[in-house]
């Protein structure tokens, strides 16, 4: 993939257990030409590995994945055809499930969520 810096990557995910490695692969390779470090890539793997599963999870897809360069970083958006906004909640210690949104807060600039016509859209902005 060759992309401009200022070009947008996006593509139309299915909402199925496949589709967090295939936007981590978009991802990647969005990363990966435009120049970004690597802590800041594996950052961004992380983030949309999170925000794809969240989606899968507890929305309808298929899901709309927009990856995009900001003036100091990368912005990673996911929307899905849910109304519902995502809650972080209490992480239960016993549960391997549960810590999405931390990890997204923990590894983001800021991240938030946008209402759309239909659904709603996630996204997180990492340096």
């Amino acid at each position: 993939m060759r992309n401009e810096p200022a070009t947008p990557v996006a593509v139309t995910l299915p909402a199925t257990a496949g589709a967090s490695a295939q936007a981590r692969r978009l991802v990647d390779e969005a990363v990966t030409a435009w120049g970004v470090s690597p802590e800041v890539a594996e950052d961004a793997a992380l983030v949309v590995t999170e925000l794809v599963s969240n989606a899968v999870d507890h929305a309808t897809g298929p899901l709309e994945l927009t990856v995009s360069r900001t003036p100091d970083g990368l912005r990673i958006e996911v929307a899905d055809q849910s109304p519902a906004m995502p809650q972080p909640r209490p992480v239960q210690v016993d549960s391997a499930r549960g810590r999405g949104l931390i990890i997204v807060a923990a590894l983001s600039r800021d991240w938030g969520t946008s209402p759309r016509a239909v659904g709603k859209a996630v996204w997180a902005e990492l340096a």
